[in-house]
């Protein structure tokens, strides 16, 4: 058996026009923002809003 993750892993990388685009691998959240810290907080933002209410070990997070 498998042990739950305690971290979900994130690709930011620049976007085609302006700013980044964050783009996570186990869950479908994608976000963006023009500066690296506004990329992270909507990020941030954006996986606790897709994971509000879920049951965490569905995704196999602890």
């Amino acid at each position: 058996m498998k042990s739950l993750q305690h971290t979900i892993k994130a690709i930011i990388r620049r976007g085609e026009e302006s700013g980044y685009v964050a783009e996570c691998v186990e869950i479908a959240v994608v976000t963006q923002g023009e500066t690296l810290d506004e990329v992270t907080r909507n990020l941030q933002e954006a996986v606790a809003l897709h994971l509000d209410g879920e049951d965490l070990t569905a995704f196999r997070l602890a």
